[in-house]
């Protein structure tokens, strides 16, 4: 398996373990070329930039093992200095609050991918978990167009069914489910359609696989083979060309984080 690892290009949806030096060279046994790295979740904008100041002091403490993703290019740069490349993301758009011009400041510092909502409504659309979801928000349709022009990935994997429509319909560029899961194995508010699979993937989306138990089908109990049955089912939907890895890992964290998620 390390020897595969060697020669291919290989890249994690989305991770939101407790960063630090052995998460990060953990990435390095487990021949891991890049990953989407969460720094904000439902922190506000001054609390985001704590995050990031703190990814900053990791990328300069942990120089010789991991580097910030830019652009596409620098992932291949990682994979040929034997670093991972960390592309900082967003699960939700709080960081912003509602001032879209905050947008292009967080494109200099390096986020690159930025999920519409987490679980529940804001300024821009309703979460999986809102019994109404009213779609994407006239501010909402300002921060795909924004976001379109600074090359941010719009991630939908916790954003409802009607605003994740809408933001496949009114982006310009692909979007993404960066993590999930499908609800014809697994019925839950967190997992997706087939006709959703099936819409992302006629718009040219990427789905990322995740293996996150309480969404797979046999819970704490899934294995391996339950998480290669997952993959194959959203294949067999959307084709293999767009779909790839979202393990949404958690190394490091406890209960309190769980609650708090």
């Amino acid at each position: 398996m390390s020897q595969l690892h060697d020669s291919l290009v290989v890249i994690d949806g989305l991770i939101i373990s407790d960063f630090d030096r052995p998460v990060f060279e953990d990435m390095r046994k487990g021949g891991l070329t890049a990953a989407n790295c969460t720094c904000c979740v439902w922190e506000n904008f001054t609390e985001t930039m704590r995050n990031i100041a703190k990814w900053k002091q990791s990328f300069r403490a942990n120089a010789d093992i991991i580097t910030q993703v830019y652009t596409t290019d620098d992932i291949l740069r990682a994979k040929a200095e034997n670093k991972t490349g960390i592309i900082l993301g967003w699960q939700n758009t709080s960081g912003i609050e509602d001032h879209i011009e905050y947008l292009d400041l967080f494109q200099e510092l390096g986020v690159r991918i930025i999920q519409m909502t987490y679980n529940t409504q804001n300024w821009v659309g309703s979460g999986c978990y809102e019994g109404t979801d009213s779609g994407l928000s006239d501010f909402g349709h300002d921060v795909v167009a924004e976001m379109n022009r600074l090359g941010i990935l719009c991630d939908l994997s916790h954003v409802g069914p009607k605003t994740s429509e809408d933001v496949i319909l009114a982006s310009k560029q692909r979007v993404a489910y960066s993590h999930c899961l499908p609800s014809g194995l697994k019925e839950h508010k967190r997992n997706k359609s087939d006709a959703q699979l099936r819409f992302i993937a006629d718009k040219g989306g990427f789905i990322g696989v995740t293996m996150f138990p309480p969404f797979l089908k046999k819970g704490p109990e899934a294995s391996v083979g339950d998480y290669v049955e997952a993959m194959e089912y959203i294949i067999n939907i959307a084709g293999e060309d767009i779909v790839g890895v979202g393990t949404d890992f958690t190394q490091g964290y406890g209960k309190p984080f769980f609650d708090w998620i």
